[in-house]
């Protein structure tokens, strides 16, 4: 029988209708003679609260327990799902991440998968009974429950579809699809039939909320074909996969990320290594650098800027001193009221003059560029945060006119 993976969102099961309607797109492909296993995430903003109840208990609370705290919610979700299905009269049982077989290191927080015990799950299918599965968590060497991050339910959902060879994974969300920008912001957004893995993964990176960028990077190592689907109207998604026919569209989605933190390091030297010395600092740290611009040197000076996310601004700074302790704290500039607009799509290295429509588009509204970056397939520009909604807009009405 094929083996489906559906993995569904906290909006798809907020509420006692929601879970409902949830059961019922189950038993749908259960009677189509499908074998299932559902991922679920916790409901609504259950883990919201959760972190809202850590902080006011304890703000310096310890990751592991933080851990064993937001675990609770997604095993909520799996057992009352289960009930309702139950409920219909379907064979199900709901298993927490260990109990499906998911190991991890030790990184509280932010686990990474080490591997997955399948034998339980691959028993349970075997009798074919739908297996729901609490998503977004496992255990490590120390049988300690660990979270793999936000949006992590969408990383389980996509390596037990990978660990048990499913035909497909469904990736349930409250749109019909991947959209070329956000559809509930900007009315002219248009459903993708169809985007490569890199495509996805540059938009989920950049900002996009459909998709966890984990996910997809694992969707391609191991050929994973994902589908995005609507869990309210009954459509077809958006099919993820390794090739595309490239038709007339040229760029395949715009989005913007406003949890970005621009740094400036005034007055460095302008010395062989200097660039190496504070990188490879902040990398010791574990901070991710996006966008880096570098200014011509002069008087034996030179400044650096580059872009973090938010959460990791005030540790930038603190690297960047660390690395240079000659600095003073007013040569190290932050800014957050910044975001990040991005362009994507894979054919648009051969395709002269993408980014100056997308300049052009930004001129129309009079929005200033602060910083630029660029691959083989996306153009990320810096501009003020207020700046940011307008700006997708008018990018978005460039490369996708509505159709008189």
């Amino acid at each position: 029988m094929p083996l489906i993976v559906q993995k569904f969102g906290g909006s798809s099961v907020a509420n006692a209708e929601c879970i409902h309607r949830v059961a019922g797109i189950i038993a749908e492909t259960y009677s189509e003679g499908n074998d299932i296993i559902v991922v679920v995430s916790a409901q609504g903003a259950t883990t919201d609260e959760l972190i809202a109840k850590a902080k006011e208990i304890n703000p310096a609370h310890s990751k592991r327990e933080y851990d064993m705290l937001v675990s609770a919610g997604e095993q909520i979700s799996a057992a009352l799902l289960a009930m309702a299905l139950e409920k219909i009269g379907l064979p199900v049982i709901s298993l927490l991440g260990w109990q499906a077989g998911f190991v991890t290191n030790s990184s509280y927080t932010a686990a990474r998968i080490k591997k997955i015990n399948k034998d339980r799950v691959a028993a349970e299918i075997d009798k074919h009974r739908i297996v729901i599965v609490a998503g977004f968590q496992g255990i490590n060497k120390y049988d300690d429950i660990t979270t793999l991050g936000r949006g992590g339910s969408d990383t389980s959902a996509v390596a037990l579809a990978a660990a048990l060879h499913a035909d497909k994974c469904q990736i349930f969300t409250d749109v019909e699809g991947v959209y070329t920008t956000d559809p509930r912001k900007v009315t002219g957004a248009k459903k993708l039939e169809e985007i490569t893995y890199d495509e996805m993964l540059e938009l989920a990176t950049l900002g996009a909320k459909i998709l966890n960028n984990r996910s997809v990077e694992m969707a391609k190592k191991y050929n994973v074909k994902l589908e995005v689907l609507s869990s309210v109207k009954r459509a077809s998604g958006t099919i993820v996969k390794e090739a595309i026919k490239m038709e007339k569209m040229l760029i395949r989605g715009v989005t913007n990320d406003t949890d970005i933190a621009r740094i400036s390091v005034l007055k460095l030297p302008d010395n062989p290594g200097i660039a190496f010395k504070l990188f490879s600092k902040l990398a010791a740290n574990k901070i991710n650098v996006d966008i880096i611009l570098q200014s011509v040197g002069r008087d034996g000076t030179k400044d650096i800027t580059f872009t973090v996310h938010n959460s990791h601004g005030e540790k930038a700074i603190a690297s960047v001193l660390e690395a240079f302790p000659n600095l003073t704290k007013e040569n190290v500039v932050i800014d957050t009221d910044v975001a990040k607009v991005s362009i994507v799509g894979a054919g648009m290295e051969t395709h002269p003059g993408t980014a100056s429509q997308m300049f052009e588009a930004l001129f129309s509204q009079n929005i200033n560029i602060q910083m630029i970056s660029t691959s083989e397939i996306k153009i990320s520009v810096l501009v003020e945060k207020k700046d940011a909604d307008k700006a997708v807009s008018a990018i978005h009405d460039s490369f996708f006119p509505e159709e008189k």
